[in-house]
This record gives structure tokens, C-alpha cells and sequence, in this order.
């Protein structure tokens, strides 16, 4: 299969939009399904008031943030088992998955003992008492169903890693249409059910991850792939493959909780100033999220085929990889610019209250401001993750880690001064933060023009030939 998509993309000029957009566009379909799941959250909630869509941001962001360590670290089993895949070698392939499900295993307890902390930190954050308490149900719901994400992560990093994507993204839709009917069901009380309010979108939430992890099960351990990867005989424990999973994988595991870590501080930074700037701020981060979230799918893209364009020695086409992002990403962003700018008031009243809502009124005029800045930064968004995904790609993983997590704690730190000691006021914030978004392209223009990312080696001449019979190294 791995062989079948580079054909397809071989047909399309080395380099090219049109090479690009044949990885990108499934992970892009399937990073808006998540998009979708998360915004319908909240969007359902908007409608009972303005402080349970709040509490819905924060505690689902908080509840994902205890996942994204284990989650990064899982999600190097993608590279390894595509280097199994591609050297013959099928059945250490599921050998992967089962030492990835055990480490799903043991980080569940350890997030469960890490959620008193969480929410001891939700009651000194300074959130408004209407909405601690809707968010702590929120994410006590969704804390305890964090199993599901994990072994969600488990099984797709499989079929992503033999090249099956279109499972990964039949899972992900079921996923998707499941998590929004039961939302509507349980948050208002349909076909019988009483009215759940945020603990049915948590449900909801819950039950969409459970109807995507059963199918991706169904493709794993039924049909050819039980005989063809040796799925009877895997389940034991290889020491060896779980070292290079520690070694190779905690890296990206760590930059995900990181920079994630920071994002939600930042968003608990801005809630903590009230129940009106906290409507603002989750109307405009929502709307920000449709902005980002898709971009990732081209971000994976250019990773990929800047990796195998620099692995053969074509920097030049690499190069042509990159820019190509930068091109596809701005159509999206030039979209989301048109819309932000002529119809502010059109994106925050998607959000209004069924009922009068006196807070939602009070945020509208901060929420538009907001909504409007957005402008300056939709375009710098598709060329970050552009530029992130060429250097990760060439092998500057670790200017790209230390930079982001860099700028995004400094931004914790800059926003705790103007909110804590020099009470400066929202709109003052959302400013810093547009002047951030532009610092973090900055940093990454330039280190991608400095072109040293074209000099780097991850795959040597010298190295052996992986056969059947030799020990698989990573080359990442």
C-alpha cells in the first residue's frame, strides 16, 4: 500500500501542489472530522448559555492535554511500523501494536492519578464559580474515558503506518457522525433521554471515540490482517521495540504536551478575567481551531515528502515541498481571512444563546474585536505549519521543539504580567497574542531560510541495506 501511494504521487511533478495534496487531503478530511466533534461540542452548549460552552473549552482542553505525552509517544509506532512494513518484515508490525497498547495501558492510571491536580488548579485559576463547576464535570467525564483516545491512537498509528488511511478516516467520520447525534440527543433531551446539558456532550464525546475505536478494532483483528501480520503470535512483550519506542517517540511526546500545556494555561489565562471575556475568548479560539486544525493534515504532508525527498539527496525538491504547503495552506487562510473580516458579527452570533443571555450580550463587542484580529495571523498559520513540517521533515526536530515550546511558555509568562500585575485588559492581551503568532513565524522564516535544515543527514550512505534477516534501525 505504502508503494501504491508514492506511485500515485509519482505521476504529479516532484514537489508539486498537486503531489502534495494526495497525502494531505486524507489527513486534512480526517483532522476536520476532530475539528467537527469539538466544535459541535460546543456549539450545542452555547445554546443553554454562555457558561457551559466555556466550561466545555476548558475542560476538554485540559482533559486532551493529560493525553498528548502518551499520545506523541505512541505516535512514533507510525514510523516503525513502516519501516517493518516496507523492509518485508509484517509481523513485527503487530509486535508494534501491542507494545503501543501497553503503554496505553499503563499511562491510563497515571493520567487518573494526575486529574486531582487538574482540577485543583481549575478552583485556583480564578474561574468564575458559574462555570467551575460545569467545568469539572466536564472533564471528570471525559478524564475517565481517556482510555478510548489512547487506544484510538494505538490502532490508527497502525493503518497509518502501512499506508491504510482510508480506514483511519472511515473510523474517524463514523466517529464524528455518532459523537454529533448523540450530542443532540443527550445535551437536550431527544427520543426519550432526559436533557443531560454538558455531561451529555462529554457522553456524546465518549461514545463518537468508542464507535471509531471498534471499527479500527474490527479492521485489525478480523479479516487477512489476523494471518498476513502474524496477530496471533504478537501478543508479548519485546523489549527491544519498546526501548525504540521510548527512545524515538518521547521526544515528540514531550513538545506535544509542552507547547499543548501552554495553550491551555493561555486559555485559562484569559477565562480567569470573567464570564465575559471568557465568552469571547472561547468564541474566538473555536473559530480559531477551524482555522488551525485542518492545516495539520497539509503539516503531516510536508513532513513526509520533505523526509523522502531529503532522504534522496533532492534538497531543491524539498525545498519546492515546502512552498507548495505555503501554497495550499494560504488558500484555506485566504478563506478563513474573507470570512473573518466581512462577517465577524455573522461567526459570533453562531454562538448565541437560545435564551437571552445577558453575558453573551456583554462579550459580543469584545468577541467581534477579537474575531476581526484574527485576520492578521489566519495567513502566518499556513505558513508556520508549512515551514514546522519542512524543518521536522529535513531532521531539525529539535530547533523546531525548543522554539515552539520556547515561545509558547514566554507567552504564558508575558500574559500572567499584563493580566496579574499590571491589569491590563483583555483586548491588550488578544493584541500580545497577535504579536506572538508573528514573533513564532519570524523565528521559523528565518531558521528555514538559513538553510541549514539542507545539510542534515538522518539517513546515511554507509548504513546496511535492511533485509529480512537484519535487526531494523531507525532512521529518524
Amino acid at each position: 500500500m505504502i508503494e501504491e501511494t508514492y506511485n500515485k504521487t509519482a505521476k504529479y511533478a516532484s514537489g508539486s501542489v498537486r503531489e502534495l495534496l494526495v497525502i494531505a487531503l486524507p489527513m486534512m478530511a480526517s483532522s476536520v472530522c476532530d475539528t467537527v466533534m469539538t466544535f459541535t461540542d460546543r456549539l450545542f452548549l452555547s445554546k443553554l448559555g454562555s457558561s457551559q460552552m466555556n466550561a466545555a473549552l476548558g475542560g476538554g482542553m485540559t482533559s486532551f492535554m493529560l493525553t498528548t505525552f502518551f499520545i506523541g509517544l505512541i505516535g512514533y509506532s507510525t514510523a516503525l511500523i513502516g519501516q517493518y512494513y516496507g523492509a518485508g518484515r509484517k509481523s513485527n508490525c503487530s509486535v508494534v501494536v501491542t507494545q503501543t497498547a501497553v503503554f496505553a495501558l499503563i499511562a491510563y492510571p497515571i493520567i487518573l492519578l494526575i486529574a486531582p491536580l487538574v482540577r485543583a488548579s481549575f478552583r485556583s485559576s480564578g474561574i468564575a464559580p458559574e462555570q467551575l463547576g460545569l467545568q469539572i464535570i466536564y472533564f471528570n467525564i471525559l478524564v475517565y474515558g481517556a482510555i478510548v483516545t489512547l487506544l484510538r491512537n494505538v490502532f490508527s498509528c497502525f493503518f497509518s503506518g502501512i499506508g491504510r488511511t482510508r480506514t483511519v478516516m472511515v473510523a474517524s467520520v463514523t466517529a464524528m457522525l455518532v459523537n454529533v447525534v448523540a450530542n443532540y440527543i443527550l445535551i437536550f433531551g431527544h427520543c426519550g433521554f432526559q436533557p443531560l446539558g454538558i455531561s451529555g456532550a462529554a457522553y456524546g464525546t465518549i461514545t463518537g471515540g468508542v464507535c471509531g475505536l471498534l471499527i479500527l478494532m474490527a479492521a485489525y483483528f478480523f479479516g487477512n490482517k489476523h494471518k498476513e501480520y502474524g496477530i496471533g503470535s504478537s501478543y508479548r512483550i519485546d523489549l527491544d521495540v519498546m526501548r525504540k519506542l521510548l527512545k524515538f517517540g518521547y521526544p515528540a511526546g514531550l513538545e506535544f504536551f509542552l507547547t499543548l500545556s501552554a495553550f491551555t494555561a493561555i486559555i485559562m489565562l484569559f477565562q480567569s478575567l470573567g464570564q465575559t471575556v471568557a465568552t469571547a475568548a472561547t468564541i474566538t479560539f473555536n473559530w480559531d481551531m477551524v482555522a488551525y486544525v485542518p492545516l495539520i493534515g497539509i503539516e503531516i504532508a510536508v513532513t513526509s515528502l520533505v523526509g523522502r525527498y531529503m532522504g534522496a539527496r533532492q534538497p531543491d525538491t524539498a525545498h519546492h515541498v515546502a512552498m507548495s504547503g505555503v501554497k495550499a495552506g494560504s488558500v484555506y487562510s485566504i478563506i478563513m481571512l474573507v470570512l473573518v473580516v466581512a462577517f465577524p458579527n455573522l461567526l459570533v452570533n453562531v454562538f448565541r444563546p437560545d435564551t437571552n443571555d445577558v453575558i453573551f450580550m456583554k462579550a459580543m463587542p469584545l468577541t467581534v474585536f477579537m474575531v476581526r484580529l484574527m485576520s492578521l495571523y489566519v495567513l502566518l498559520e499556513a505558513m508556520i505549519v508549512a515551514l514546522c513540517g519542512a524543518l521536522r521533515g529535513a531532521g531539525d526536530t529539535f530547533f523546531a521543539m525548543c522554539m515552539s515550546v520556547t515561545l509558547h511558555w514566554l507567552m504564558v509568562g508575558i500574559l500572567f504580567v499584563m493580566f496579574r500585575v499590571m491589569h491590563c485588559s483583555a483586548e491588550a492581551g488578544w493584541v500580545a497574542m497577535i504579536l506572538w503568532f508573528m514573533v513564532l513565524f519570524f523565528a521559523f522564516c528565518m531558521r528555514y531560510r538559513s538553510g541549514k535544515w539542507r545539510n542534515i543527514q538522518i539517513i546515511h550512505d554507509t548504513e546496511p541495506v535492511i533485509s529480512e534477516d537484519s535487526e531494523v534501525t531507525s532512521t529518524l
